[in-house]
């Protein structure tokens, strides 16, 4: 039977490694002005068109020890841009985003790899126009540090995936007027919380 020192050691032992061990997970908050989502489709077989999302927001949490964490992001689709308002409005209308129904697009992560401590992928479901579907990030270009400026402590990467967006009902044009595969790319700049 253990002393009673013994067992106050180890529980002292087993709160120190507790506290060690959430000390380990960080959360950051995502700065809307740097980290905005932009996409490129192609448009007839002519061109590739891209736009951006103006308004976003975003939470991550990372355990780079344990190579865990989450990423839960909301995209405003009222927010598209095209840099063509006549194109805006229909990208918004009942054919495409569908912005009176469906205001907004998430992201839930299920899972994310690292390469060491570096982030290089996340598993996920996108929600779009009432559809949810997995999803994978590639994540390139992840660093954490001070920022120089403000001196606060963030993360940066560049995540990037493309899906069909067919997949999620968004049949208009596919095939006639645009292509059916979307590239999106979202540069993110996340502040520690």
């Amino acid at each position: 039977m253990p002393r009673q020192s013994d067992a106050f050691t180890l529980a002292l032992l087993l709160a120190v490694a507790s506290g060690a061990a959430a000390a380990a997970e960080e959360s950051y908050v995502t700065d809307p002005a740097h980290s905005e989502p932009s996409y490129e489709i192609r448009h007839t077989i002519f061109s590739t068109q891209r736009g951006d999302f103006t308004k976003s927001t975003g939470k991550i949490t990372l355990d780079r020890e344990a190579k865990k964490g989450s990423i839960d992001v909301s995209i405003d689709t009222t927010s598209i841009r095209s840099h063509d308002p006549r194109l805006d409005s229909i990208l918004k209308g009942e054919d495409y985003f569908n912005v009176a129904k469906y205001p907004t697009m998430t992201f839930k992560s299920t899972a994310m790899r690292f390469d060491g401590d570096r982030l290089t992928g996340v598993d996920g479901e996108l929600t779009m126009i009432g559809v949810t579907r997995p999803v994978t990030l590639k994540v390139t270009d992840f660093q954490c540090g001070d920022n120089p400026f403000n001196k606060k402590s963030m993360c940066g990467a560049e995540v990037t995936t493309t899906i069909k967006r067919s997949d999620w009902g968004m049949k208009t044009g596919v095939g006639r007027s645009s292509g059916d595969e979307v590239k999106i790319t979202i540069p993110i700049e996340a502040y520690r919380e």
